[in-house]
C-alpha cells in the first residue's frame, strides 16, 4: 500500500496507507454510520464531493458486485476505513473493492483511527480536507486546500443529473424489468426529475405501480404542467442529490411553477428541501450531517418509530410549519424529516424510505405517493 497524506482545515495533518486510485483529491469530510452497504453509500450521487468515513471497522470483506451499485459509477471523493480487507468472500462479489475504486478513479484511506476522526467531526463539525498519495509536506497541502473551492460553492447536480430523458422499469423485486401490462394495480405515470437520484428509489416508485420517465435537472416546468393538464403524467417526483440546495436557483423556479400549478409532488432528501425553500423556506446546514442507516424517525401520524435512512448535510427550517404539517420528525435532534404541505397535493421526507443500504420501514411512503396522485385526478 502506498503512503497517503491528509490535511484538514482545522490543521489536522495525518498519515495513512491508501488503496484504490493514487491521486490528490479535495472534498469535505462526514462519518457514515452504517454497518453494511459501503458500495451503496460509494455509488450515491448524494456523496459527491464528501469523503465518507466510516465507522464500521471492516470494509471490503464482501466485495463489490452490479447488482448492488445505485448509480453508474462512484461518486465520493473518497472512503476513510480503519481496516480495509483485499480478500473478499461473498458469493455474489464480482471483484475487490480496491479494483472497484481504481475503476471509478476514487481514493481509498486505511489503517487510520476513524473513531478518532468521527469523534472530531461530531464536535467540530464536517469539514474541507485534502488528501495526496503524491504530496507529503503539510505547507504545501494547506495551500492547495486553501486555493480550492468549497463544497457549498460548486453544484455537482449538473455533474450527476442524466443527459437524456428515459424510462425506468426496473422494479425492487425484479431484476428483468417491470412489465405495466402485467402489473395487477393500476398504473399512474410521473416524472422524475434526477438531482442525482438513487436507483432503488426508481425500483421502489416503479414497485409501487408507477410508470417512471427520469428527466434530468434542467427541466422545463411549463413542459410538465402541459402534460399534467392532457393527463401524460400524474405527477412530478424530485429526487435526492449532493451539494447545497441554495445555489440551485434554476431549479427552485422551476418547482415554484409546479407548486402554483398544483401539480402533486414527492420529494425525498434534496427533493426535500429545494420544496422548502421553492415555498420560500431556506434551508441550513447541520453541524455533521445525518449519515447512516440506523437513524430513528417518529412518525407522527401512527405514533410508530422508524429506523431509516440517511445522506444529508442540510436541513428544512422549523418555521415551515407555517404551510406545512410535520409528518416525520428526527428523534436524535428533533429536526424535521417529514412535510405535508397545506392545501397542496405535495409531501416529502428527507430520510431515505429506499434504504440501500438501510432498513425498509418507511418503504411505505412510494404507495401514499401514487393514492395522493389518484386521489387528486
Amino acid at each position: 500500500m502506498k503512503k497517503v497524506f491528509l490535511y484538514l482545515e482545522n490543521g489536522t495533518f495525518l498519515e495513512a496507507n491508501s488503496f484504490g486510485a493514487e491521486t490528490t483529491v479535495v472534498g469535505e469530510i462526514v462519518f457514515n454510520t452504517s454497518m453494511t452497504g459501503y458500495q451503496e453509500i460509494m455509488s450515491d450521487p448524494s456523496y459527491a464531493g464528501q469523503f465518507v468515513t466510516f465507522t464500521a471497522p471492516e470494509i471490503g470483506n464482501v466485495g463489490v458486485n452490479d447488482q448492488d451499485m445505485e448509480s453508474n459509477g462512484a461518486h465520493a471523493k473518497g472512503m476513510i476505513v480503519r481496516k480495509y480487507q483485499e480478500r473478499y468472500s461473498n458469493f455474489r462479489a464480482d471483484d475487490s473493492l480496491h479494483n472497484f475504486l481504481i475503476k471509478h478513479n476514487v481514493m481509498g484511506i486505511c489503517d487510520i483511527d476513524t473513531r478518532y476522526l468521527t469523534k472530531m467531526l461530531r464536535s467540530e463539525g464536517a469539514m474541507m480536507m485534502i488528501a495526496s498519495t503524491e504530496i507529503s509536506d503539510v505547507d504545501e497541502l494547506k495551500k492547495l486546500l486553501s486555493d480550492s473551492p468549497r463544497i457549498e460553492d460548486i453544484n455537482y447536480i449538473e455533474q450527476v443529473s442524466t443527459k437524456e430523458p428515459y424510462k425506468h422499469t426496473q422494479s425492487t423485486y425484479s431484476t428483468t424489468g417491470f412489465h405495466f401490462d402485467d402489473a395487477p394495480q393500476e398504473i399512474v405515470n410521473i416524472a422524475a426529475i434526477d438531482f442525482g437520484v438513487k436507483r432503488n428509489i426508481l425500483n421502489e416508485l416503479v414497485n409501487a405501480g408507477i410508470g417512471v420517465e427520469v428527466i434530468p435537472n434542467n427541466f422545463q416546468a411549463d413542459d410538465l404542467i402541459s402534460k399534467f393538464k392532457a393527463k401524460v403524467i400524474d405527477g412530478v417526483f424530485l429526487s435526492n442529490g449532493p451539494g447545497d440546495p441554495l445555489v440551485l436557483k434554476n431549479e427552485q423556479e422551476q418547482i415554484k411553477k409546479l407548486i402554483d400549478a398544483k401539480v402533486p409532488m414527492f420529494g425525498i432528501c434534496l427533493g426535500h428541501q429545494l420544496l422548502s425553500i421553492s415555498h420560500g423556506y431556506d434551508t441550513y446546514k447541520l453541524k455533521f450531517g445525518h449519515h447512516g442507516g440506523n437513524h430513528p424517525v417518529k412518525n407522527k401520524q401512527t405514533g410508530l418509530v422508524e429506523i431509516t435512512a440517511q445522506n444529508h448535510n442540510y436541513n428544512v427550517p422549523d418555521n415551515v410549519v407555517e404551510i406545512s404539517a410535520v409528518t416525520h420528525s428526527n428523534l436524535f435532534d428533533n429536526t424535521i424529516e417529514g412535510l405535508k404541505y397545506n392545501d397542496s397535493p405535495i409531501f416529502s421526507v428527507q430520510h431515505h424510505p429506499e434504504a440501500s443500504p438501510g432498513p425498509k420501514e418507511s418503504a411505505y411512503i412510494f404507495t401514499e405517493f401514487k393514492k395522493m396522485m389518484q386521489e387528486n385526478r
